[in-house]
């Protein structure tokens, strides 16, 4: 029951994000000459010279990506894939109906590329992509030491390259402020508003500390063993991560306890596992812990 809930909640995803990219790219882009990247930037400026409707054209110079893709990438990927490419397509053919949302360039440009960012970062979050550009880079990092992001933004300076000698300069550099705000958008849409932070602490009383976090924030923490290189001493080095929300008051947790420590604070992209118990279960510990003091005393 929980698979075919989680695969309808993706399939909603995927329909709502490619619905909404392509309302940016119909009403805000495309009239002002301001390009996506990959295949549907190929596709926005091959619809001004050939004249075929944009929806055709990004199934049309998908459909290839997908049919090389399929024999190196997982199937479901793919399937996701071509459906958000397909409900892209149906997307932009109706959206063109539509007047355009302004005609001032840099209205068009800010809320375009938010708008884009937003609707390509839930497909991404779904586990599909709109862009055959995308599967190229994903099997080029398989094979190579390059990333998918340096896949993906070589080919995209070619084309806002062409952009700006075909359109002019500025259409060009309207397309990549768009694109810098697309990619900040989908960043915070794929990996979530709530982007988790890694704590590190250095202490000589992890113990101590861990089941204050624990006992405070449900996070179990990792402990690794480490000794100073000066004082020679051993050193507790404890592991966790936290919301960002949370910093505030773990740095406040530390600064309380009476204990020398040492804390790094990095940003987490991602977070595969669940480490975090929930409130109940934080409440019936804290019960047990009280029990267990009464008993001793």
């Amino acid at each position: 029951m929980a698979i075919v809930k989680e695969y309808i909640k993706s399939v909603i995803m995927i329909i709502l994000g490619a619905v909404t990219a392509a309302f940016a790219v119909e009403n805000f882009l495309m009239p002002n000459d301001i390009f996506d990247g990959g295949v549907v930037g190929i596709s926005m400026i091959a619809a001004n010279f050939l004249h075929i409707k944009l929806g055709i054209l990004t199934v049309l110079i998908n459909i290839p990506f997908l049919l090389f893709a399929y024999k190196h990438i997982g199937h479901s990927f793919i399937f996701k894939a071509g459906f958000a490419m397909a409900v892209f397509s149906v997307a932009v053919s109706f959206w063109e109906k539509l007047e355009p949302a302004t005609e001032d360039k840099l209205l068009a440009t800010v809320f375009g590329g938010i708008i884009l960012g937003i609707g390509v970062g839930l497909v991404l979050r779904s586990g599909a992509c709109l862009d055959g550009t995308e599967i190229i880079g994903i099997i080029i990092n398989k094979k190579m030491s390059f990333s998918v992001g340096s896949v993906v933004l070589a080919i995209n300076v070619v084309i806002y390259a062409v952009a700006g000698v075909v359109f002019g300069i500025e259409a060009g550099m309207y397309s990549m402020i768009m694109y810098f705000l697309t990619s900040k958008l989908i960043d915070m849409v794929e990996v979530g508003l709530e982007q988790a932070k890694s704590v590190m602490i250095v202490t000589e009383d992890g113990k101590k500390i861990a089941d204050e976090i624990y006992r405070e924030f449900g996070r179990t923490v990792t402990f690794i063993r480490g000794e100073g290189l000066v004082s020679g001493t051993s050193k507790d080095i404890l592991y966790c991560v936290v919301t960002r929300a949370e910093i505030y008051d773990l740095r406040k947790l530390i600064n309380s306890l009476d204990v020398t420590a040492f804390t790094t604070i990095s940003d987490v992209s991602e977070i595969i596992g669940n480490h975090v118990k929930k409130r109940g279960e934080l409440v019936m510990k804290a019960a047990e812990d009280e029990k267990t003091e009464e008993e001793k005393s």
